[in-house]
């Protein structure tokens, strides 16, 4: 069996290869927008794309499923129980079945139907025909079951989460029983998606380890206790989600190449596109960012979660405008935004943030402050602490007094927030974060704010005290 994991870092997410390499065939498991990369693999090694799969219609990012079929050519098979579902495909494909089929040279692949996450999910169980052709050898288990947690079922609404929650718990029940402990688990999500809670940072794991240490699969469970534990924990709602349903159950655009990787905009130019209403997104780190931005420019760094963060803060259907530390973090920042449907992506600033300051015009700055300093600040009383990391990371430690406002919300709560006789000290896991929702709030109008360099990584590392578990 021949078997490959892409990941794309910025939306923790996963997509497969899987296939017979001496048969020359293979099959594409959840494909992500910018399908090049799985044409250029094929290609490299001599492989025929004929299948291209989705566990369910995602959330989280664009699918390349659409696209990546009509370029190779390939059959795309997709569930068959999306019918008459708030989200139905509205494309051609073939309609896959609970316990279907297909054959790639010695490798087969079989879906199961494992409503939960959404009501149209299926898994795929695959095969190594030459080895062991009636026990499965791994578990495309997409967005159903993770390692160390399930799928949040809650994407369809509050009218329909306690069902699908009732499914999820039916899925675990009547799809894992009879599957072995060596299977491996190979979902469609890592630690930092937003689809689950409490996912590992671990890619991969083993059925038997997780029937020893997911805590929904657990022996005795209830299901009144199921479902009240998985909807007791949720993540918070990221609003793009919606949108990202809509695309993908219509089809993404097609997106034959990538728009602006390749177009500098000069300085005079770049200013006229922001004053006539683009967006810009700095790429450059918290201490760069910090220093001096274009005012107005969301702080969303290329060596983080740039897709995730980006979807939650910038507007959709508005022209984007880039400012990168180097010319080489173009193309990989274009290929994140697109990910997540952010397509109108016009150019670059030539010259970066320093061709915009010879040319004399203005610029904003984020303070920054060192966990040791704003330590020594708290007692004077003339600051106050937001805290923008997940539930987990503030109940595992933060700062005393500090409001715990998760930054993907941050614009939904900037009423509450005092705009004077009160600095603001942003603070997240590294910095990253923290960036994000400074840039987020200078664009309501904050002058407020302050950016802790290294966020709680630093503090802690710097022997600072910390609160646990409120």
């Amino acid at each position: 069996m021949l078997f490959e994991r892409f990941e794309d870092h910025g939306l923790a997410h996963y997509s497969y290869v899987v296939g017979c390499e001496s048969a020359g065939i293979v099959a594409i498991v959840d494909p992500g927008r910018d399908v090049d990369v799985y044409q250029a693999f094929a290609h490299q090694r001599d492989l025929r794309i004929t299948h291209v799969l989705e566990t369910h219609v995602h959330a989280d990012f664009a699918s390349g499923a659409k696209e990546l079929a009509e370029r190779s050519g390939a059959e795309l098979w997709l569930s068959a129980y999306d019918a008459g579902e708030l989200y139905e495909v509205a494309f051609a494909h073939h309609p896959m079945h609970d316990g279907q089929s297909l054959t790639l040279g010695r490798v087969r692949l079989e879906a199961r139907h494992t409503p939960g996450h959404t009501p149209e999910h299926l898994s795929f169980l695959g095969f190594d025909l030459a080895r062991a052709p009636t026990t499965p050898q791994i578990l495309l288990s997409g967005d159903f079951l993770f390692v160390g947690s399930l799928g949040r079922p809650d994407l369809i609404g509050e009218d329909a989460k306690v069902g699908l929650a009732n499914q999820l718990h039916d899925s675990v029940h009547r799809v894992l029983p009879p599957l072995p402990d060596g299977v491996e688990v190979h979902p469609a999500h890592g630690a930092g998606s937003m689809c689950g809670a409490g996912l590992s940072a671990r890619p991969m794991s083993t059925l038997g380890f997780e029937r020893i240490a997911n805590p929904y699969l657990r022996a005795g469970l209830s299901r009144e206790a199921f479902v009240g534990e998985i909807l007791g924990h949720v993540p918070p709602f990221p609003p793009y989600y919606k949108r990202m349903k809509q695309v993908n159950s219509r089809g993404a655009d097609p997106l034959p190449t990538l728009p602006g990787a390749t177009t500098a905009i000069g300085a005079r130019d770049f200013h006229n596109m922001v004053d006539s209403g683009h967006v810009v997104i700095d790429l450059r780190d918290q201490l760069s960012f910090g220093a001096g931005h274009i005012p107005g420019a969301f702080g969303i760094g290329a060596h983080g979660h740039l897709s995730a963060w980006a979807a939650w803060v910038v507007p959709y259907d508005t022209p984007i405008l880039l400012v990168a530390p180097h010319e080489s973090d173009i193309n990989p920042a274009v290929r994140s935004l697109v990910r997540v449907g952010l397509d109108d992506v016009r150019g670059y600033l030539e010259g970066g943030i320093e061709r915009w300051i010879a040319e004399g015009f203005a610029v904003t700055h984020t303070p920054q402050a060192a966990p040791a300093e704003l330590m020594a600040e708290l007692p004077r009383g003339r600051v106050r602490v937001i805290d923008v990391r997940s539930d987990e990371e503030w109940s595992d430690g933060h700062i005393a007094g500090a409001e715990h406002v998760m930054g993907g919300v941050i614009a939904e709560h900037a009423l509450s927030l005092p705009r004077d006789g009160v600095t603001l000290a942003l603070v997240c896991g590294s910095g990253y974060r923290s960036t994000v929702a400074a840039s987020v709030l200078e664009r309501t109008g904050f002058t407020n704010l302050l950016n802790v360099t290294g966020g709680m990584a630093a503090w802690q590392h710097a022997g600072l005290p910390v609160r646990r578990g409120e």
